[in-house]
């Protein structure tokens, strides 16, 4: 009993006792179960790599940053855009940084899956005409750059994640899965992340023959802090006739960047690299509120009383799973490590991993890292 992949009449079917789908989020597979469902977010990109910028100031990256108000684009709605960049050419067979003047720079927005919204032509003009802004070291983006490549495309994500499988002997992975960000839709990152929490699970799945679709799931499981990712993504987005102040945008992002580099590495950097804690979510959340009360009002409105009361169920699930890993996973695993029955040792270290990652506690903070030195 396996699976198999139909290859055509004349070619032999590929078959297995597991298929794993790797195949991102235009998966066939996972639009064949998501079949009908409106993708809850989008983020459209556009961008470019291309030599021509100042090679001294060609120093760092940024990774999120905003120089305009939102955009008022009309019948097809509002949008504020945001870039990041990335020097080119440094780090490598010795290059020093400033002896390059290769940069990709990328201009990208949150939205909704309303079929006004603007198209990525339209994305791409304004890229082209806001990049002397951003660049201050390029007037004009026509002559002045040498363009290697060019970018554009579009990531559609679904609140319905991580994806339980449909069909036995049937895994979808990655960004085939929507394991991915609400906010930096990068599967690659995520992937990596869960790598060998996956690993472990298929190899376990397949040691106890557990490749049900139920079985499955618990590979998948529910994780509260992807689900209360998608409280940023909603505030970071403006809904079709939405009326919101074009500071908005600006004044959050202000607001809370500078509250968590106050706080120290060990919270914005698990933030920036899309692993979401209880710890610095409840630290940042509460010392916003002080350093801006009267601004709150304005963000409960802009993102809704349902999309809050949604997202403060998910942050008490972070809570759950926070105190579940904390201690319940120490005293529990011994003896789950002694199960004889394989299928209950399999479900148990998959409820332990679903409790780690979706609380976050699998990444490790700078301050808990340890420092080998040699004496």
């Amino acid at each position: 009993v396996g699976a198999a992949i139909d290859m055509g009449d004349e070619v032999e079917p590929i078959t297995s006792r597991l298929v794993l789908d790797c195949m991102g989020n235009a998966s066939p597979i996972s639009r064949q179960q998501r079949y009908g469902m409106k993708p809850d977010g989008v983020c459209c990109v556009v961008g470019s790599c291309a030599g021509g910028f100042d090679k001294e100031t060609n120093l760092i990256g940024d990774i999120i940053y905003t120089n305009t108000e939102i955009q008022d684009k009309g019948e097809n709605g509002k949008l504020q855009y945001f870039w990041e960049a990335f020097p080119v050419g440094i780090g490598r067979e010795g290059n020093e940084p400033g002896s390059s003047d290769v940069k990709t720079t990328y201009m990208f927005t949150y939205l909704d899956a309303d079929e006004k919204r603007p198209t990525l032509t339209t994305l791409m003009d304004d890229y082209w005409k806001l990049l002397p802004y951003y660049q201050p070291s390029i007037k004009d983006p026509e002559n002045d750059l040498d363009v290697k490549r060019v970018l554009f495309a579009f990531f559609p994500t679904y609140r319905d994640s991580p994806l339980q499988p449909m069909w036995s002997r049937v895994l979808a992975v990655g960004d085939a899965s929507g394991i991915q960000s609400p906010l930096s839709f990068g599967g690659f990152g995520a992937l990596t992340r869960h790598l060998g929490r996956l690993s472990d699970g298929i190899s376990e799945a397949l040691e106890a023959d557990c490749l049900h679709k139920d079985d499955l799931a618990e590979i998948n499981a529910y994780t509260p802090n992807l689900s209360a990712a998608w409280m940023f993504q909603k505030a970071m987005s403006v809904r079709m006739g939405q009326n919101v102040d074009p500071k908005f945008m600006n004044r959050l992002l202000a607001t809370n960047f500078d509250l968590m580099d106050q706080m120290g590495i060990d919270t914005i950097k698990p933030f920036l690299q899309d692993v979401i804690r209880i710890d610095g979510l409840v630290g940042s959340l509460s010392r916003s509120f002080v350093a801006d009360p009267f601004f709150m009002p304005q963000i409960v409105g802009h993102v809704g009383i349902p999309a809050l009361v949604d997202w403060m169920g998910h942050v008490g699930m972070m809570s759950l799973y926070t105190a579940l890993h904390s201690g319940v996973t120490p005293v529990l695993k011994p003896f789950v490590n002694t199960m004889k029955n394989e299928r209950s040792r399999f479900k148990w270290n998959r409820r332990m991993e679903a409790w780690k990652f979706g609380s976050g506690c699998d990444y490790i903070l700078p301050k808990d890292k340890v420092v080998n030195t040699e004496l």
